[in-house]
């Protein structure tokens, strides 16, 4: 049986993937469980700064970032996503990047703003990766991250763990998230949820955060580095 070796079975998984999250990225970012999360970010990171998406898959999400007045590099593990992403197109302001978050090849504190949208539950160690992550934000810069919530789809690849199968999906719940930023640097500045269809205003406006979470798709957070 030949070793499991996390990094190379992520890198060639997600390059399966790419061409089937290419042909649906836009939907997601432009009106599905992604189309709330620019504005999110916007509310809370200047535009004058120097943004990286981390794990931008086709970087359609990068390329909103920079259509709103965003400089911005895409970063991705998997070739092939980064290959869907320059295909789109790049210039001075808008680059990619294949890179790992768990060893970012930035010097210390080079960004003032990073978006990581449910990229730390497919590290083996988030912890590492979330320190990577403010060892290259600039002191008072800005983290946004979208973690996925309990009523998520994607959690099923996580789910042969409990057979002792190695994964690629290391799943946390928000609130878990949430806590370990906020012991290693970070301040929570602001949340929010994205909820299936069928959760309304009316049933979530009444609830606690603790319960919003407990039927969230993902769980976005705003965080500012110490």
């Amino acid at each position: 049986m030949h070793k499991f070796h996390w990094h190379k079975e992520a890198e060639k998984q997600w390059d399966e993937r790419a061409e089937h999250w290419h042909r649906n990225s836009e939907e997601m970012w432009e009106r599905g469980s992604r189309k709330t999360i620019v504005p999110f970010l916007t509310k809370h990171i200047p535009k004058d700064g120097y943004l990286a998406d981390i794990g931008c898959g086709d970087g359609y999400g990068s390329y909103k970032l920079y259509k709103e007045g965003y400089r911005v590099i895409g970063l991705d593990l998997a070739k092939e996503m980064i290959d869907c992403a320059k295909k789109r197109g790049e210039n001075e302001r808008l680059k990619f990047q294949q890179a790992d978050v768990m060893n970012l090849p930035f010097p210390d504190e080079t960004f003032t703003g990073i978006m990581a949208i449910n990229c730390l539950e497919w590290t083996e160690h988030p912890l590492k990766a979330l320190k990577e992550i403010h060892r290259v934000l600039k002191t008072g810069g800005y983290l946004c991250v979208g973690i996925l919530g309990p009523t998520a789809a994607p959690r099923v690849h996580s789910y042969r763990r409990l057979y002792g199968e190695p994964v690629i999906c290391n799943t946390m719940m928000p609130w878990e998230f949430q806590q370990l930023a906020t012991e290693n640097g970070f301040k929570f500045i602001d949340g929010e949820g994205v909820y299936k269809r069928g959760v309304t205003e009316h049933i979530i406006h009444q609830l606690s955060t603790e319960l919003k979470q407990a039927i969230s798709f993902m769980w976005l957070l705003m965080l500012q580095k110490e």
